[in-house]
């Protein structure tokens, strides 16, 4: 099986158990959130082993913020607000992947990621802003939800460009290895940490 059918396999695999436990919710959502988190702790530890003392500080909130935001959401914005949330990073991240394999030239960070391309943030930002306000339409949720996926989209592809920094400067490929054709939990759901904070700023200024 190549690469991109293990990727592919991997993420679906993922995408239904999100899906699932976002469905049932209370302590089958929490607990999944829960153990995401502790992974992602986990190796953001592994990989800022002998750095300063501040970034094991900043890892605990790294890990936690974007945990009690997912929480927030699904208790307080309910399931369609939580699915959007996802649906955006995970828009962002296929949009970015095709369209910088099919039409990526300009390098976006070449000396943090370089294989990242402008042509693939566009196809990013793109596929967030037709998925994301297609569900935002579909299910009722606040108009002014429409205009937020091209901006999250960026702060997604910024948080995936801020792990790789921290990998390359920590001299690792992947995060980790327990998700075949994906690395690590970190490598998963670094996009996921900011939209996810993002999205429950909105909630809080009854923008959804």
């Amino acid at each position: 099986m190549n690469e991109l059918a293990i990727r592919t396999l991997t993420g679906a695999i993922l995408v239904m158990i999100a899906l699932l436990a976002a469905y049932v919710g209370g302590d089958a959502f929490a607990i999944l959130v829960a153990a995401a988190a502790s992974a992602m702790f986990y190796e953001w530890l592994r990989m800022v082993r002998g750095w300063s003392f501040g970034w094991y500080f900043a890892g605990f909130f790294y890990a936690l913020l974007p945990a009690l935001a997912l929480l927030w959401i699904r208790e307080r914005g309910g399931l369609d607000l939580l699915i959007w949330c996802f649906i955006v990073t995970w828009s962002t991240d296929i949009g970015a992947y095709f369209a910088g394999r099919r039409f990526g030239r300009r390098k976006l960070a070449p000396s943090v990621s370089p294989n990242k391309t402008y042509e693939g943030l566009y196809g990013g930002m793109a596929a967030a802003t037709l998925v994301g306000g297609a569900w935002v339409l579909a299910v009722g949720l606040g108009k002014p939800l429409l205009s937020f996926p091209p901006l999250f989209a960026i702060a997604a592809q910024m948080g995936d460009l801020f792990e790789s920094w921290m990998k390359r400067r920590a001299d690792v490929k992947d995060s980790g290895n327990w998700l075949p054709g994906h690395g690590g939990v970190l490598d998963r759901l670094d996009g996921l940490v900011p939209v996810a904070v993002l999205t429950a700023i909105a909630q809080l200024m009854g923008l959804t």
